[in-house]
């Protein structure tokens, strides 16, 4: 059978593996651990989806209009509105923190995008308030989609990943694991399984601490929570340190030849924490939790 074809990159947009992690997971046999790898997206992460929500239901509303499209982030949504913005034609501003990866920023402006660096020890808040900032100098000059109040940001993963992940467990699934960033992924993938089975159980997976090394996601209560984050559609937070998602990624290269991101190790962590917890109390289960990227985004150059 041969590949489909496609008319443009947006389309490739989704549909990404579910594959077992066999091995970090073998002394659970009653569990099935499940590992949806987002980096077989055009953009090499998780982040396409939303991007590509935002930016479609923008020009269906006309509200792009000529201007440039500018957001905040730390890295991912960057690099996935740059490709769509080349794609579709649309211009695009980036403002991220200084110290995102050098393989982000190269990425980012590989596409085409203008680059505007905020505060590193600000984070991702300094980010988003520079952002705002930016808007409200120029609103004739930006439309600004904010990635963090856009309900059009979990509903890419209500339509998209959450039916693929039902779907690809023939309904099987039992509990859903994703950290938190935007919280857009754990919300939209959350309500689509409620919707499928009100049984299954949605874990959020948090940097331990307030000053993390878990690029990506937001240690909820020293940052601003972003508005489309609902804490009670979740079942559970689990709490994970920077040291535990970084072995763990350096594990899972080892173990499962997955060259996973960081906060792929924090989500790993958390997906063990469920299936060691099922294992103990005697039951059997099927665990996804979500690989946002891989790990060379991150390597030194």
């Amino acid at each position: 059978m041969s590949a489909p074809s496609f008319q443009s990159a947006v389309e490739v947009v989704g549909n990404t593996p579910l594959v077992r992690l066999t091995r970090v997971a073998a002394v659970f046999p009653r569990v099935e651990v499940y590992a949806k790898l987002e980096w077989f997206n055009p953009g090499g992460s998780v982040k396409d989806r939303a991007a590509r929500q935002i930016i479609h239901e923008a020009i269906a509303r006309g509200d792009i209009g000529g201007r440039t499209l500018i957001d905040s982030t730390s890295g991912n949504t960057g690099i996935a509105y740059a490709w769509l913005g080349a794609v579709l034609r649309v211009p695009v501003a980036l403002v991220m923190p200084s110290n995102v990866s050098a393989a982000r920023q190269r990425l980012t402006r590989a596409y085409g995008a203008e680059v505007i660096f905020s505060d590193p020890q600000e984070g991702s808040d300094g980010a988003l308030r520079l952002a705002r900032r930016l808007v409200a100098e120029s609103p004739e000059r930006y439309f600004y989609p904010d990635q963090y109040s856009n309900e059009a940001n979990p509903r890419a993963h209500e339509l998209t990943t959450g039916a693929e992940i039902w779907r690809q467990t023939q309904g099987r699934v039992t509990d859903f694991v994703a950290g938190i960033g935007t919280g857009g992924t754990v919300m939209g993938v959350g309500r689509r399984l409620k919707r499928e089975n009100p049984a299954v159980r949605i874990h959020a997976v948090e940097p331990a601490e307030s000053l993390h090394g878990l690029e990506g996601l937001k240690h909820m209560a020293t940052s601003i929570v972003p508005a489309i984050f609902k804490r009670d559609e979740l079942d559970a937070t689990r709490m994970v340190g920077t040291d535990e998602g970084w072995d763990m990624a350096e594990r899972l290269a080892r173990d499962e030849g997955l060259l996973a991101g960081h906060s792929a190790g924090a989500a790993a962590v958390g997906a063990l924490g469920v299936a060691r917890e099922l294992h103990e109390s005697g039951r059997a289960g099927v665990v996804v939790c979500i690989f946002p990227d891989r790990a060379d985004r991150y390597l030194p150059a």
